[in-house]
């Protein structure tokens, strides 16, 4: 996909983050002089096209009081993966999960799911809970925990600050 002057403003414009607004897209639209319903064709369109990879949102977990974050790495059977890291993925304490390569020797990981709660402790519980749905198909894991908050950041683009 080639984007246009008005992808771009849209990209721009929305790249560290939407208004908190009942109405963000109107918000967005209104900024750039344009109708409502051509900002959200042209998101959806450059999401389709693998240009807008979603469109979330990105908690500050500390403010949020959930001070122990740790991403957990495990070390599932291949064939079932994909399945399970699905299903990891969809725990209400989980933010993000993904499969990744392993780094064999060092690193025998191939799923990771960071994990959330106000205690290393509750973190530990919840990291039991994935455990024990991911079963017998787990060979190991561990856990990394946050020592501080890195900047988040929306998508830039190249050559536009």
């Amino acid at each position: 996909m080639t984007l246009d002057a008005t992808d771009r403003r849209i990209l721009k414009a929305t790249a560290s983050g939407l208004p908190l607004t009942p109405n963000p897209f109107e918000e967005v639209a209104r900024w750039l002089f344009l109708p409502e319903n051509e900002v959200i064709a042209r998101m959806q369109a450059m999401q389709e096209d693998g240009v807008i990879r979603r469109v979330a949102l990105a908690p500050n977990h500390y403010a949020l009081g959930l001070a122990a974050n740790g991403m957990s790495v495990w070390d599932l059977d291949d064939a079932q993966a994909g399945e399970l890291g699905a299903r990891v993925g969809a725990l209400s304490f989980v933010s993000h999960c993904y499969l990744r390569p392993r780094a064999l020797p060092d690193w025998p990981y191939n799923l990771f799911a960071m994990l959330h709660g106000r205690t290393r402790e509750e973190v530990e519980a919840k990291r039991a809970e994935v455990a024990a749905l991911l079963g017998p198909a787990c060979r190991s894991n561990d856990i990394l925990y946050s020592t501080r908050i890195l900047k988040k950041t929306g998508m830039r683009l190249a050559g536009e600050g």
